[in-house]
């Protein structure tokens, strides 16, 4: 039997598959090579992707926030010196010391020039002037090994030896330009200080007027606190953080720290996402959009997370959704209060909490110099997180040219208040009064502002009418009381010629119940032919941080000395000196004129006297509601509405039957003393012929924000006719308000969208225009998307909140 040998035919692959095979076994190869060196980095491989990465971020960044901060050239030079620092020299950078007057609880007055020698300040604030910066600035720039400049800061917050009208004044103003020009002004004096970084502006949205940093603000309104956000950082840093008389802006405090439970200073706070995002965020983010350099975190808790420890405000909103290329700092001590929210066991918890979430600088606690390194060493803290705070950081400094450019002048001239400066500084005083009340005193058959251009007895009567330090408000930076010219001086100096007598009686003291005064004011008041009482608040004690109250009327027995002054008869003007808005029902009901005079700085007096004798027509408006009690409080006019609202209600009395169950108070009405938006004029102002270019709009058109895909043109133009029908020339704030029905979620009564400036001859009418686009029509929907949906809108258009001329428009699918 014959063996039979199997054989099996294996198909030789074609030269064109087995090319295929080995490139692909190549391929292979090389991708296993690439993944283990990238597991296994050198120091040199490690800087270089480091680079890369921060490269890639700016260039897919959509818009980076400042384009000085995202240039390429200073971000290589942040990278050439950040591989050569140490770690200590890393955490240096993240530390902050105030080497002057206290601003806080507590500070540490520790060794600084061997610190800053050894390279553990980044930072100090509190130090003014050329010889103190430059002092500390020679030990940083010339004995410290890698010769990094230190970053001065200050509060700067209305003025730096020229001091103008609080913040809460310069939004009655309605004016951006205005306030640009105030802190172009401002950021000079600073820069010549050898300040670089101003603690400004606040821009927390304040609705409750128990508050005192409501005067450090723009008031209540969104829009508004967006505008000035945006003017304030503009004027600041000029848009160019290099110019050596620009200073980096800092916006505070991030994020709702106007929005303290009852009003109490440092309070927790607690709102929904909807509420922050549609009324406390958008200020924050114009500063931001602005190019704003830095920002500082708030003290308060946010949801049950203080804002210091907070990585959803601080990564997630501000860096991510934001793109915000600059540095957080903390506020004074707020890192170390962290153990005091509970939310840190000790100083490690609550400096590995802070730097995580995204505070860079730690301001005063000392707890990054002293725990960082511990951390990042045993692995709590990378060390690339630690790298990324100080990136930050030495951005600033390299677009601010301190490197290449540390020190400033010492032989400048000493300050002084010139006429230019001071002309500003009135103009700024006389846009910020609001003429709140101007009725007629009998047997007068006219209102009594104007007054008389010489009365022959005047009577200025009142603890404010001669207080130079008052006028500066609560945070006067260097500003030197001897510049301001109060009340009385201007009065001297405008009756200097003899033909009208002023008499002056203090009357009482701000915060006295003494009524020891008080006959001399009488006396005073009974030769009079017109009464101007100078009441209100102490700046120092009463407004700015750390000053709440419970109560909001005159404080000490000032209401007592009003009430004995109007009980003589006589045609009365109260003058009122404050940072918030107070409560004045007895006022607004038995005063016949009311000037909201709020603190307005070094020209005071000028500004105030011009008002009052009709030289200049007053043509400031309310940046907040003023109540008619403390227990209306928080009171603002763009409130969400009730399913039970008391319009059609008589609230003058109590409820009697049927009208008990709505939304209202049983002992006082539900409208504010003063609307939002309100001021008066010593002319009148009428408005007609309200048109919209649309009755009906697609809501494509709205959502399209590409020019030409549906047209040039995707608002709504909404065109109006003012006229001046009075007798003198006068300056009107035309506001417009929007108000959405029938979409998913609810919105305010009324918001403000909009407002124009306008001056107007005797019997003058002028056609304006606004634009309601998506920007001005969308609203934040239960997702947190902004959107437009297809509602119904009314507009109105008027000189304040309760404006009454209006329209509508449908928005429609």
């Amino acid at each position: 039997m014959s063996k039979h040998r199997r054989v099996i035919s294996i198909p030789i692959p074609s030269k064109r598959i087995c090319f295929a095979i080995l490139f692909l076994l190549l391929l292979i190869t090389a991708f296993l090579i690439l993944e283990f060196s990238s597991s296994h980095p050198t120091p040199a491989s490690q800087a270089k992707e480091q680079k890369e990465e921060i490269d890639r971020s700016f260039s897919l960044a959509e818009k980076p926030s400042n384009a000085q901060l995202a240039d390429k050239t200073l971000n290589a030079r942040v990278e050439k010196l950040l591989v050569s620092m140490t770690l200590e020299q890393k955490i240096g950078q993240l530390t902050q010391y105030t080497g002057g007057r206290m601003t806080g609880p507590e500070g540490n007055w520790l060794d600084y020039d061997s610190m800053i020698v050894r390279g553990q300040i980044g930072s100090l604030f509190n130090v003014v002037g050329p010889q103190k910066t430059n002092y500390y600035q020679h030990l940083a720039v010339e004995k410290s090994a890698l010769h990094i400049p230190l970053l001065f800061g200050y509060d700067v917050i209305h003025g730096q030896h020229t001091i103008f009208p609080v913040p809460l004044a310069l939004a009655s103003s309605f004016d951006p330009d205005l306030v640009r020009q105030i802190s172009r002004t401002a950021a000079q004096e600073a820069s010549a200080d050898g300040i670089r970084w101003v603690f400004s502006p606040m821009v927390d949205i304040a609705r409750d007027a128990r508050w005192g940093r409501i005067t450090e603000g723009a008031g209540e309104d969104t829009y508004l606190g967006s505008v000035m956000a945006r003017a304030y950082v503009e004027g600041y840093q000029n848009n160019d953080l290099s110019r050596s008389d620009s200073v980096a802006a800092s916006v505070k405090h991030f994020a709702a720290y106007g929005a303290a439970y009852a009003g109490r200073e440092y309070n927790t706070v607690d709102m929904s996402e909807l509420t922050l995002r549609q009324v406390y965020l958008p200020p924050y983010h114009a500063g931001i959009d602005a190019g704003a350099a830095t920002v500082m975190s708030a003290f308060n808790p946010l949801n049950g997370v203080p804002a210091t420890a907070n990585s959803f405000t601080l990564t997630t909103i501000l860096r991510g959704e934001w793109q915000f290329d600059g540095f957080v700092v903390s506020d004074f001590d707020a890192v170390r209060e962290l153990i005091n929210h509970g939310v840190a066991s000790n100083g490690d918890v609550a400096a590995r909490k802070a730097l995580v979430a995204g505070v860079d600088m730690d301001m005063e606690s000392d707890l990054y110099r002293t725990r960082l390194a511990d951390l990042v060493k045993s692995g709590d803290i990378s060390e690339a997180t630690l790298d990324e705070a100080v990136r930050r950081v030495l951005r600033v400094k390299f677009a601010l040219g301190l490197f290449d450019h540390p020190y400033v002048p010492e032989k400048t001239p000493i300050y002084i208040a010139t006429p230019e400066k001071r002309d500003l500084a009135r103009k700024a005083a006389e846009e910020t009064l609001v003429l709140l009340q101007n009725n007629i005193a009998l047997p007068d058959t006219s209102p009594v502002l104007p007054l008389a251009k010489n009365p022959p007895v005047v009577a200025l009567i009142g603890p404010l009418a001669d207080s130079q330090v008052d006028m500066l408000g609560s945070w006067p930076a260097e500003g030197n009381p001897t510049d301001v010219v109060t009340l009385k001086a201007a009065l001297q100096k405008r009756f200097s010629d003899g033909k009208t007598k002023l008499l002056y009686a203090k009357g009482t003291n701000i915060l006295s119940d003494s009524t020891a005064g008080f006959a001399e004011a009488i006396a005073a008041a009974q030769q009079a032919n017109v009464i101007i009482l100078a009441l209100g608040e102490s700046a120092a004690t009463m407004t700015g941080e750390s000053t709440s109250l419970t109560r909001l009327d005159l404080p000490g027995n000032q209401e007592d000395l009003l009430e004995t002054i109007i009980r003589l008869g006589k045609p009365t003007v109260l003058v009122l000196f404050d940072g918030r808005p107070l409560a004045l029902k007895w006022a607004a009901t038995h005063v016949p004129a009311i000037l909201e005079a709020w603190y307005p700085g070094i020209e005071a007096g000028p500004a105030v006297t011009d008002i009052l004798f009709g030289d200049v027509n007053p043509s400031g408006k309310l940046p907040v509601t003023f109540p008619r009690a403390v227990g209306q409080e928080p009171l603002f006019y763009n409130q969400l509405p009730t399913g039970r609202p008391a319009e059609d209600i008589d609230l003058s009395h109590p409820p009697t039957g049927g009208d008990k169950y709505y939304s209202r108070y049983i002992d006082e009405t539900n409208a504010p003393l003063f609307p939002f938006g309100f001021g008066l004029s010593y002319t009148q102002f009428a408005y007609s012929n309200l048109k919209l270019s649309e009755a009906k709009i697609p809501l494509a058109m709205l959502e399209s924000k590409k020019e030409g895909l549906f047209g040039p043109d995707h608002s709504i133009h909404v065109d109006v006719d003012i006229k001046n029908t009075g007798t003198v020339p006068g300056v009107e704030v035309t506001q417009i308000y929007i108000r959405n029905t029938g979409g998913s979620m609810e919105e305010p009564v009324r918001e403000l969208k909009g407002f124009q400036r306008i001056t107007l001859g005797p019997g003058q009418s002028k056609h304006i225009e606004f634009t309601l686009g998506f920007d001005e029509l969308s609203y934040y929907d239960f997702e947190m998307k902004r959107v437009i949906e297809p509602t119904e809108y009314q507009v109105w258009v008027g000189g304040s909140s309760g404006a009454t001329l209006g329209a509508q428009f449908e928005v429609t699918l």
